[in-house]
């Protein structure tokens, strides 16, 4: 597989169980953190609408895991967003986020949240850019305090809820 590969390369779809083992496995490659196997094969079997599978070659080099909350009929939350090391800096992410957004799925979707830990400086940007192209606001709160983690290391998360987004973008909303 070339490492020389664009974006135009990548095919973004709804994922399927035979997915979740790729998802579990680019997480051991990252810095994300890391969840059961058993969560990413959940989330692809019972929230395929709103998570993202990109493949290069049908090999998957990213994703997206995302629902949208009971009591938020108008917010999707992203639990994870994962890259391969040998696609970033390419706009995978971006792209993922756009396709995401233009689902069916997320039809009444007018605010993305998700948590963020402070030294996560890739995923500040992604969110703090989605703000920017859909020219709406990033407001950032506190909502997991490092101290309610067991973990004596884990930094708080932080809350970016991006919105309202009311207007269509890129095959977006």
């Amino acid at each position: 597989m070339s490492t020389n590969s664009t974006v135009r390369d990548v095919t973004f779809s709804k994922p399927t169980v035979n997915d979740g083992a790729a998802m579990w496995k680019l997480v051991n490659s990252t810095s994300l953190d890391q969840n059961s196997s058993y969560k990413y094969l959940m989330m692809c079997e019972f929230f395929g609408e709103t998570c993202v599978a990109a493949k290069e070659q049908d090999r998957l080099v990213g994703f997206i895991t995302a629902f949208i909350p009971p009591k938020q009929e108008d917010t999707i939350f992203i639990w994870q967003v994962g890259v391969d090391p040998s696609q970033r800096g390419k706009g995978v992410a971006s792209k993922m986020m756009n396709e995401l957004l233009s689902r069916e799925a997320c039809r009444n979707v007018r605010f993305l949240e998700a948590t963020v830990t402070p030294s996560n400086g890739a995923s500040e940007a992604l969110f703090r850019g989605l703000a920017r192209d859909f020219s709406t606001s990033c407001v950032v709160s506190t909502c997991f305090p490092a101290e309610l983690f067991p973990e004596d290391d884990h930094e708080s998360e932080l809350t970016f809820r991006v919105g309202p987004m009311t207007e269509k973008r890129n095959g977006g909303i």
